[in-house]
């Protein structure tokens, strides 16, 4: 988690969802912290939720969600990637960037932390 919210501190991340369950907090609180952020959560099984909220912020809003192998590759398509994303549940280190264009499908950007 430190290493990640190393990573970030200089992203302009303004806003972050996590789900219910304790790892998704624990992964971004130390974020949270050194972006004087309060994690909104999201339930992991509304996904349908999640993008209502996501697709609600302006294309230079920076977002973080942290999220699990079995809901992120539903987020990433949902936001119009159009390519299969998998991620196996013993992998704890991906970080998928999202970056909208003014057409078509969204640039994907897959990084390891």
């Amino acid at each position: 988690p430190a290493r990640l919210a190393q990573m970030l501190a200089a992203s302009g991340v303004k806003v972050i969802y996590t789900t219910q369950y304790r790892r998704t907090m624990q992964l971004a609180a130390p974020v949270a912290r050194a972006l004087n952020i309060t994690p909104i959560v999201n339930p992991a099984a509304d996904t349908p939720g999640l993008l209502k909220k996501l697709t609600a912020h302006g294309p230079d809003e920076v977002v973080l969600v942290v999220g699990h192998s079995n809901t992120v590759p539903d987020i990433v398509k949902g936001l119009g990637h159009a390519g299969d994303v998998k991620i196996e549940e013993t992998e704890f280190d991906n970080l998928f960037v999202v970056v909208p264009k003014s057409q078509g499908a969204p640039a994907l950007v897959r990084l390891k932390y």
